[in-house]
């Protein structure tokens, strides 16, 4: 009980009233939290929390940072999973979280793209199509948040993400320097993280079937018929059939599914889970919506924090949603918006390697990191985009000797790094696609070094 009163904290308003005679912005009165709304476009919401760390360290001669999490999906929930899943104060039992990432930068959430979670549009013709349309409403946002901040302008923002949020974290970075160029943003931008980030899918669909072949998940019949499908996604993105290309990706994962019989695609030394209702859809034809599903159910399983009451919705649709006040009584969240899926469903297979390369260009720290056993974002995948980068010091680091990397006194090797000028490279062992659950404590340091935190 002791911390649940934590979470409902005496709050002040902030800000100006917006559409329905909604607060804008609330805070606690010690100013460790802060949320509200921006409204992006007309008639379209999106929601961020800012929480300011206990353990900031001042008057050091590296800032204290700021780590803006950006979650996958597309649709899935960064204030929800990111926050009470993975690295904010709290696990999803409101216990406080050992290895938050508070302990190296302040965090923001934001529910993204609008439509994900606490976000919302009033009408449905407002969810954004594109990833570039995405990080506009992102730097419309950050605008408002950071413009009539002074303090948070002194912090370097780092914009991490998971899964397909890299693809959002690639443009939203672009777009932000743009802004930040014109005068438009007051912001200094850190660098860019991409941890286990759908950054080519096309490298990714053709990494999927050997990798199980060589551990036995997929026999000779079945890699034959992966590997022809992901043939057929390669031609379809050659055409520029990306919704076709989707459409061909849902069926590869289904017969991946049935061949491998279920094998995880978060954590390939485990199986998904598998129940008659599932195989009834997958026989439909319907398995888009259980690729869709089955990343919100992967961090909700009973492997982990069960959340309140059995599940995260029950969570923030009751004592969370109670505690920040300014969600409309209107709006449910949800694990995961099957709308914003849907409706990037023409942006779902494009590369964003050119991206990666203008950031790298223009002189942005680029760190990817990679989970040994993650089979969605498979390292093999992950470093065959690498290579394809036409970035100048790529033979340089490809060049380069890999380091591995320990947790404290613990002498086993937990991963390798690899660096070269301003791209680097982890490979965290013994995790899944959700490095965070999986390796805690390396994944805190990790953040650490890229952040350059002050040490505590």
């Amino acid at each position: 009980m002791e911390k649940l009163c934590v979470l409902v904290a005496p709050f002040v308003f902030l800000g100006i009233l917006f559409h329905g005679g909604m607060v804008t912005a609330l805070r606690t009165k010690d100013g460790s939290e802060e949320w509200g709304y921006v409204q992006v476009r007309p008639k379209a919401h999106m929601f961020w929390w800012l929480y300011r760390s206990p353990y900031r360290v001042e008057n050091s001669s590296n800032p204290w940072p700021i780590i803006l999490w950006l979650q996958g999906g597309p649709g899935s929930s960064g204030v929800g999973f990111g926050n009470f899943e993975e690295i904010g104060p709290l696990d999803a039992n409101l216990k406080p979280r050992n290895f938050t990432w508070l302990k190296k930068a302040d965090l923001l959430f934001v529910d993204n793209p609008v439509g994900t979670g606490y976000s919302f549009v009033e009408d449905s013709r407002l969810f954004v199509k594109t990833d570039k349309e995405a990080a506009t409403d992102l730097t419309t946002l950050l605008i408002e948040i950071f413009n009539t901040n002074p303090s948070l302008q002194k912090s370097p923002l780092f914009i991490v993400a998971e899964s397909y949020g890299g693809k959002f974290a690639v443009t939203i970075a672009l777009s932000a320097i743009k802004a930040i160029h014109k005068g438009r943003l007051k912001l200094k931008l850190g660098g860019v993280v991409l941890g286990d980030s759908w950054i080519s899918p096309e490298d990714f669909v053709f990494s999927w079937g050997p990798l199980l072949k060589d551990l036995s998940r997929l026999d000779d019949k079945g890699f034959q018929i992966s590997n022809s499908i992901a043939k057929r996604i390669k031609q379809q993105l050659e055409a520029g059939q990306f919704v076709n290309a989707t459409k061909s990706w849902s069926e590869l994962e289904y017969v991946i599914s049935i061949n491998s019989n279920a094998v995880d695609f978060y954590n390939f030394l485990l199986d998904s889970g598998r129940d008659s209702a599932t195989f009834s859809t997958m026989k439909l034809k319907l398995f888009k919506e259980i690729s869709q599903s089955r990343y919100s159910k992967y961090l909700t399983s009973t492997r982990y924090s069960p959340g309140a009451n059995g599940n995260l919705n029950s969570l923030l649709n009751g004592v969370i949603k109670k505690k920040l006040k300014i969600i409309p009584e209107n709006i449910t969240w949800f694990e995961q918006s099957d709308n914003v899926f849907t409706n990037l469903e023409g942006d779902f297979m494009k590369p964003r390697i050119a991206e990666v390369d203008e950031l790298l260009a223009l002189g942005v720290n680029v760190t990817v990191y990679s989970g040994q056993v993650d089979l969605i974002c498979a390292t093999r995948g992950t470093e065959a985009w690498v290579k394809k980068l036409k970035w100048a010091g790529l033979p340089n680091f490809m060049e380069k000797h890999r380091t591995p990397i320990f947790c404290g006194n613990d002498k086993s090797t937990k991963g390798f790094f690899k660096s070269y000028k301003n791209l680097n490279f982890y490979w965290i062992l013994g995790a899944g696609h959700f490095v965070p659950v999986d390796q805690p404590c390396i994944a805190l340091n990790m953040v650490g070094a890229i952040t350059q935190s002050p040490a505590i």
